[in-house]
């Protein structure tokens, strides 16, 4: 009876180390598990989303400060807000479609140097499987353009950018992206209201980049 009764005390104890060491190593990482998405989108821009900003330097004189810049809106750019791909040889239709990525958030950064308004482009989207399977990494293809708008639109500048997502069981994962080298010339006080800022899906970002013709 005595053997039983400390055999059952072993086993408490250890049931209890085990759970207390349980514990603190879900402590030990909750920070970061419990970090969501949104957060980590935030940190893009400003460090932490828990600590405040670093300082920016302060502009030189008869420069203009950042916030004193205007910074276009950022929309998705109508047809581009979700990208779909089927099966091999297949429309992305129905039970065809091996997975569907869509935009769900964005946001944008301005800052004015040497070269003209450099930008930080944010984009926010989830990648879906679908019917026919979704493989284990996924290309999504992007597009950041500045756009300046009204009666027939002029492309200002433009790029192309993908980003690799892996796939999981779950079959839903979130993305994030941050373009962070897009520049264009600073546009004058009537047209500045007018730029906007376009984001959305683009298939040819994937295809290879054509060679250069060699000089004969």
């Amino acid at each position: 009876m005595v053997q039983e009764l400390r055999s059952s005390r072993n086993v408490l104890r250890r049931g209890t180390g085990i759970a207390l060491a349980l514990s603190v190593a879900l402590a030990s990482v909750s920070p970061v598990a419990a970090q969501s998405l949104t957060d980590r989108f935030k940190s893009l821009f400003g460090g932490k989303s828990d600590e405040p900003a670093e300082p920016k330097p302060a502009p030189a004189p008869g420069q203009p400060t950042d916030d004193e810049i205007d910074c276009p809106q950022v929309t998705v750019r109508s047809g581009a807000s979700t990208y779909a791909v089927g099966a091999s040889g297949k429309p992305a239709v129905g039970s065809d479609i091996r997975f569907q990525a869509t935009i769900t958030k964005m946001a944008r950064e301005c800052a004015r140097g040497g070269a003209g308004i450099t930008t930080r482009i944010g984009i926010q989207g989830r990648v879906i499987a679908g019917p026919a399977g979704a493989p284990a990494t996924v290309e999504v293809p992007l597009r950041v353009a500045v756009v300046q708008g009204g009666i027939g639109e002029k492309v200002i500048a433009s790029k192309a950018y993908r980003t690799t997502v892996e796939m999981s069981e779950g079959g839903s994962v979130p993305f994030t992206f941050v373009a962070e080298d897009l520049t264009y010339p600073v546009p004058s006080a009537a047209t500045a209201d007018s730029y906007i800022f376009y984001v959305g899906f683009d298939p040819q970002a994937l295809s290879p980049e054509p060679k250069a013709r060699k000089k004969k």
